[in-house]
Parts: structure tokens; sequence; C-alpha cells
């Protein structure tokens, strides 16, 4: 896409492969995973300026293991190989690996040697904790390479070929839990491969809407705008580059937040001339909803009831060619990756039907960016911080935050929950310090005390994380005087809530949301 210095990650499976690129766009160098099984003349045609190889759970003396093709080492371009790409490397150029007799998971001191470039300015190189997770090692490296770093259990930890630019490490640098790992991906790209930092947010929308520009012409786009992050997001870039030929629709399903609607609307009208149309819904959406219980049947009446609503109001715009949508590059990832697409896609992705039903090419502005990097350029396109920062949003709103059947009354319980959850996050400064804080609305009612009487109502569950981008979280250890107050205002502001409990499980192994 740009016009500048780009590095190719090779996937072979690793769990922080991810890890990796991001890495190297806070480097300012951009970056883009492809499995390693990719034809490499596609990759070629990118005009890659260097190669990395990530780890992975395979081993390289089993059969059928992730192969390297010989056209890559032919390129001559500066390489890293990470953990399962180091044994490939030395597997490929005559080295030899084993199997480990103990494998080795976890923080391991490393020592640098021979003056490497990979660890030039790095403190305390020769006592270095890092971070392991391999079964096989090397037992011995290439002839044209020399070691360049050491373990107390591993000989061969990092390994190099000056002339060649090619290099190779044992551990993950990619990981918080090595120290100075930044600054040794920093050394690869900065000192070895010698390439320029030109990758930054403002670059990117710029380009970007230039892009878009070409890409759609004077044709139009219609989108499914959320109030959500990407989605808004996706939609200030339409807009910039193709004016009020970018049609949104807002499908109001009677299943947000309080206000939510007025909000995200109303701002986005107003100060960025969004051609807006809102459909409301909620009786329709309702309406199919009423009776079912189970949370698999729910989202799947939400989501083919989504696609059939936009689907009715986009055919009343003439003239649409595209639909645009707010994918992220980890769905790009993950849908193309060497260990395969996900077994089982979310079923309540909003427009995942649209496509094919619709018979409109695809126009996804942010099908390069990670979440982190849609909020940096939320920011460069003047977006207010109330919007940058709102929590996600599930595609099936509150429906999958009552668990059992949803009607207006627990509806209406739940939005007043969750308002308070909101305001008391806001409040105490806390709003920003976690990845989401919401209430759930249980299946079950309990015995209270309520002034002289006893009461039977129902019961409020907290549910607030931290997290950087939803694959894993942990429960937020908030004040207890917050969660005191939530409680309190909760119990004493919501009519038929007697009681409120804490969610203090991590994912894995459960999920952020409830159902």
């Amino acid at each position: 896409m740009l016009n500048q210095d780009k590095v190719v990650i090779l996937d072979f499976g690793s769990q922080f492969t991810q890890l990796i690129a991001r890495r190297i766009r806070e480097a300012g160098v951009y970056s883009e995973i492809h499995p390693c099984n990719v034809d490499p003349a596609k990759v070629k045609a990118l005009n890659p300026q260097a190669l990395i190889l990530s780890g992975g759970p395979s081993s390289v003396l089993e059969g059928g293991c992730p192969d390297l093709a010989p056209e890559y080492l032919e390129w001559n371009l500066p390489t890293l190989g990470i953990c399962y790409g180091m044994q490939l490397l030395a597997h490929k150029l005559g080295g030899k690996v084993v199997s480990s007799k103990d494998r080795e998971y976890g923080r391991a001191e490393f020592e640098a040697l021979n003056d490497s470039p990979l660890f030039d300015g790095i403190e305390n190189s020769d006592k270095l904790t890092v971070w392991m997770s391999h079964g096989d090692r090397v037992q011995s490296i290439p002839d044209d390479f020399e070691i360049m770093g050491k373990t107390e259990s591993i000989e061969f930890a990092a390994m190099g070929n000056r002339e060649r630019k090619i290099y190779a490490l044992q551990f993950h640098p990619e990981v918080a839990h090595t120290d100075q790992g930044a600054q040794i991906i920093n050394n690869f790209l900065f000192k070895v491969a010698d390439l320029k930092p030109s990758w930054s947010m403002s670059s990117f929308v710029e380009t970007c809407i230039e892009d878009l520009k070409r890409q759609v012409g004077d044709d139009k786009v219609v989108l499914g705008l959320s109030g959500g992050i990407d989605s808004t997001v996706a939609a200030v870039l339409l807009h910039k580059a193709i004016g009020r030929n970018l049609h949104c629709i807002f499908v109001d399903n009677g299943l947000l937040r309080m206000g939510e609607r007025e909000e995200v609307i109303g701002f986005l009208a107003e100060h960025f001339d969004l051609n807006v149309k809102v459909v409301d819904a909620a009786d329709e959406f309702l309406g199919k909803l009423k009776g079912v219980t189970d949370p698999e049947k729910k989202r799947k009446i939400i989501g083919y009831t989504f696609i059939d609503v936009f689907d009715r109001e986009a055919k009343n715009i003439d003239g649409v060619k595209f639909l645009g949508q707010g994918t992220l590059y980890p769905d790009v990832i993950e849908s193309e990756s060497f260990k395969g697409p996900s077994a089982v896609i979310k079923s309540h992705h909003n427009v995942g039907g649209l496509p094919e039903t619709m018979n409109l090419e695809l126009v996804e502005p942010l099908r390069e960016l990670f979440k982190d990097e849609v909020r940096r350029a939320a920011y460069e396109l003047g977006l207010p911080e109330h919007i940058i920062w709102r929590h996600p949003f599930p595609g099936p709103g509150l429906s999958i935050r009552i668990l059992g059947e949803i009607t207006e009354e627990r509806l209406q319980i739940l939005r007043l929950a969750d308002r308070i959850v909101q305001n008391e996050l806001i409040a105490s400064d806390w709003y920003r310090k976690v990845w989401q804080g919401f209430a759930v609305l249980l299946p079950l009612k309990t015995v209270g005390v309520m002034g002289d009487g006893r009461t039977y109502e129902n019961v409020i569950a907290l549910r607030i994380v931290d997290s950087i981008d939803a694959m894993t979280a942990d429960w937020t250890r908030l004040p207890s005087e917050v969660l005191a107050r939530m409680s309190n205002r909760i119990i004493n502001e919501v009519q038929g809530v007697n009681r409120v409990v804490l969610d203090i499980s991590s994912k894995p192994p459960s999920t952020i949301e409830w159902e």
C-alpha cells in the first residue's frame, strides 16, 4: 500500500506473531504478516526490505513441518529468525537441530557474544532476561555463521552471518518478558537492515484517503455505522475521500445502551456532516427475540435480522457499488493465517453475510491497522476522546448481557445499571484505565431486605477487565470504594435489583462477555 520500507513477517504459527508486527510498527516501520506457505511471488511483489521468520509449535525434525521456500534466501534480504525461525534457518543452511532433553518455557538468562549488532547498546547484555518457548534446539550452527549468544542450557541461543545479514534468536524479543526486546528488534531494523522509520499514522491517514478516492471514484458506498470506534473511523475516512457518496446506516435494534443512539448520531452528523440514516427496528428485533433464551439462537436471530434490515435499507439507495466495513488487521491475519481461519466465526458479526447477500465490492479502510492504531488514526482525524475511548460494545448489544429472555423491562433494568457503571468509572478516572466495564443481568433472583420488608429481586454482575486486544483479559482490581459506590447506587436507584456481584475470572478460561 505505502511507498516506504516494509518488513514481511512469515507466520509459522506462533501465538506471538502479531506482537512482532506491533513492535515493528511501534518503531515506525510498516510490517505485514503472511502465512509461511504463501506464494513467494506474492511477497516479492510487495518489495520488502527485510524478512522475519516467526516462531511456531512445530519441529523441523518432523516430516511435513512448515518449510521455508528457497526463494526467500535467494533474495539476500536482511533476515531475522525467531525460535522456530532460528531452527529452520539452521536446518536449511547446514546446521543441526536436535530435540532438547528438557523443554524450556519461560524466563532464561542470556549472554550476548561477539559484539552482535542485535545487542548494540543493550544494557547488561551479558546477563539479559529473555523469554524462551521451545522443545528443540540448535546443536551446531551453519559453517558461515558465528555464535552470538548463549544461555546456561543452550550453547547456541543466537547466531548470525554478518555478511549475509541473517540473524537468529532462540528466544522471543517481541514479548514484554524479554528485557529490552524492543531495542533488539530496533537494532535489526535500523542497524542490520538499515531501514527508515517512515510509518506514521498521519502518513497512513493521508495515503488511505487518496487510495479510497482511487478505489471508489464517483461510486457510492454503504456502511453499517454502529458507533464503535472501528466503524466510526472507517466512516470518517470514507467521508473525507468521497463525501456525500458515503451512505451510513445506523440500525437501532432496541438493544443499545442508554442514550447511545442520540450521542453517536448527533455528534457525527453535526461535526462531520456524515450522511447517516437512522433505522428504528427495535420492534422487529425484539419481536423475533421474544421467548428466546438460548444465547446462540439470540446471536443468530440478531445477525440475520440485521442483514435483512440493512439489505432492505441499502437497496433503497440508487447506484451503490461498495460495502464499507471496519475490518481490522487481526481479522485479516486470522482469516489467512498459517493455522487457518477460526473454526467458529463469531455468529454475531453484524455484516458477516452482507457482501455475498448484496453482491457489493468491499472497501475496508482499516484492514491494515491494529486496534490501538485505529485510535491513533481517530486522533489524526480529529475525533473527540469520548468517541475514541468508548469501550467496545458487542454487535448483539445488551442481548448477550441479559442472560435469559430479552424483555423491555429487563432491558430497562440493565440500561440503568450499566449507566451507573459507566458514570462511576468516569467519575473515578478509571474509564480510560480499563479495557471494558459493564453490567450483566443474571437470570436469577435473590432474597433481600429493603426497609422493613423482604424483597425477591434481580442480581447484577459487574464485569470490568484489563486487556490490550481482548485476546486475553484479567479482571480489574478496582478500589473497593469505587465498587461500593457502584453497588450502592445500583441497588438504591435501579428498581428491581437487590444484589450486585463482581466477576473475578480471567480470559482464558472465561470470556469477557457472558454469552
